[in-house]
C-alpha cells in the first residue's frame, strides 16, 4: 500500500463515500481515511434518510432539485445496490394557524426557485394520506421528495469506489494538515502521513479541529440528533413526513418499520468508547409528538433508537468550498443535519473541482469566507 494519491480525503461518510466515487470514475486516485473502525459511523449512519427539496435554505435548494432530477432515481443501477430510494412526497403538517403561516413561508421561498410545491387543505392531505389525525387542518406537499436508506447508500458508494481502486483505510485518526511549498498536501495521522496533490476535508464536526491545524476556522459545531425505529407495520404511506414546528420527521422502511427523528434539546451523554448515547427523554418527546399527528401509531413498539452528532454550521448551510490562501484544500463541512439528501449532488461537484475546475452549479454561497467581518 502506498500513502501517496492524488486526492486524499478525510471522513468516512456519505459525503466523502460519494466524492470518492465520482472522483475514482472521472480516473483520480483517491485515498479516504476514516478515524471509526467502521465506514459511515457518525452522521451517515445516524440519520433519517430525507431526500428533500421542500423546506431548504434557498441556497441549498439548488442542490438539492439537481439531485432528485438527475442523480437519486439511477442511483440503483449506477451503484448496483438497491439504496432503498422512495420518491412518494413530502407532508409537511400543520395543526394550527400559525404552523400554517410558517409553511406558507417555506413554500413561497421554494416555489420562487421553481420547486414544486405547494399548500393543501385537510381533504386533500388525507386523501394522500389517510391516517392523519383531525388535527392536521393543512400541509404543505411536494410531490418529488423522498427519502432512502442512509446505512444502504453509503455502503453502495463505498462498495462501487472501492471496485474503483479506492483505497479506505478505517482506525486511522488525522492528527493536522501540513503545508508542503505553501499548499496543503500532507495529511498527518496519528501512525503515518499521508500526501495528496489535494486533500478533502469531510469529516463532519471534527473538520474544525482538523481545519484549525492549518491555520482556518470553520464555525461547526457538534449537535445532537436522535433517531427511533418502530417494530415493522404492514405498508401504510411511503411519503416523507415532518412538521411546520419540526416535532419529528420520518418515514416508513422498506422492511415496514418507522423511522422517526427529532430532539427534545437534551444533549444525553457519550459512552465510555465515545458513542453518544441516545435519551428516554427525547424518544418520549418524539412520540409524544407523533401521535398528535398519526394517533394510528399509538400502539406501536419502538425497537431501537440511536444518536449521532452532526456538523451544525453557523449558519445552518454547509462549507463546500476551495481555500485560496490554503492551496489544495477543499471544504466539504457543516452539513447541520441537511446532508444526506443532497449528498449524490455535493460529491459530484467535489470531483468536478478537483479535475475539471468548474462546477455544474453555482457553488459561490458556500463559500468559507462567507463569515468574515465586512469592512
Amino acid at each position: 500500500m502506498t500513502n501517496n494519491a492524488e486526492v486524499i480525503i478525510i471522513g468516512g461518510g456519505i459525503i466523502g463515500n460519494s466524492a470518492a466515487y465520482y472522483l475514482a470514475k472521472k480516473g483520480c486516485s483517491v485515498i479516504v481515511l476514516e478515524k471509526s473502525d467502521s465506514i459511515g459511523n457518525g452522521g451517515s449512519s445516524r440519520n433519517g434518510g430525507g431526500v428533500r427539496q421542500s423546506g431548504r435554505d434557498k441556497r441549498e435548494l439548488p442542490l438539492a432539485m439537481y439531485g432528485v432530477k438527475n442523480l437519486w432515481p439511477h442511483l440503483k443501477d449506477e451503484l448496483e445496490m438497491d439504496v432503498e430510494y422512495y420518491q412518494e412526497g413530502n407532508l409537511r403538517l400543520g395543526k394550527t394557524v400559525e404552523h400554517l403561516k410558517i409553511l406558507n413561508g417555506l413554500t413561497d421561498s421554494a416555489s420562487s426557485l421553481g420547486l414544486d410545491v405547494r399548500m393543501i387543505d385537510t381533504g386533500e392531505s388525507r386523501q394522500i394520506c389517510k391516517f392523519l389525525s383531525e388535527e392536521v387542518i393543512g400541509a404543505s406537499w411536494c410531490p418529488t421528495d423522498g427519502h432512502a436508506n442512509p446505512m444502504l447508500a453509503t455502503l453502495a458508494y463505498y462498495r462501487k469506489a472501492r471496485k474503483l481502486g479506492v483505497c479506505f483505510i478505517t482506525g486511522e485518526e488525522v492528527i493536522a494538515i501540513r503545508k508542503v511549498k505553501d499548499r496543503a498536501r500532507q495529511v498527518v495521522t496519528t501512525d503515518h502521513i499521508y500526501e495528496g496533490e489535494t486533500i478533502i476535508l469531510a469529516a463532519g464536526y471534527d473538520s474544525r479541529r482538523i481545519a484549525n491545524t492549518i491555520g482556518l476556522d470553520v464555525p461547526v459545531n457538534q449537535a445532537l440528533l436522535e433517531v427511533l425505529v418502530t417494530e415493522a407495520q404492514p405498508p401504510m404511506f411511503y411519503q416523507m413526513l415532518g412538521t411546520a414546528m419540526a416535532d419529528f420527521y420520518g418515514h416508513q422502511s422498506t422492511h415496514g418499520s418507522f423511522v422517526f427523528g427529532g430532539s427534545s434539546g437534551f444533549e444525553g451523554v457519550n459512552r465510555d468508547n465515545g458513542t453518544p448515547s441516545s435519551s428516554s427523554l427525547t424518544a418520549s418527546c418524539i412520540c409524544r409528538g407523533i401521535m398528535k399527528y398519526f394517533p394510528v401509531l399509538a400502539d406501536v413498539k419502538i425497537v431501537r433508537t440511536w444518536a449521532g452528532w452532526m456538523d451544525d454550521c453557523a449558519d445552518h448551510v454547509p462549507v463546500i468550498s476551495k481555500v485560496e490562501e490554503v492551496p489544495g484544500l477543499v471544504l466539504a463541512c457543516g452539513f447541520s443535519g441537511h446532508g444526506f439528501g443532497i449528498s449524490p449532488t455535493v460529491g459530484t461537484l467535489l470531483s468536478e473541482m478537483v479535475v475539471e475546475k468548474q462546477t455544474c452549479l453555482d457553488i459561490s454561497a458556500f463559500r468559507h469566507d462567507r463569515f468574515k467581518a465586512k469592512i
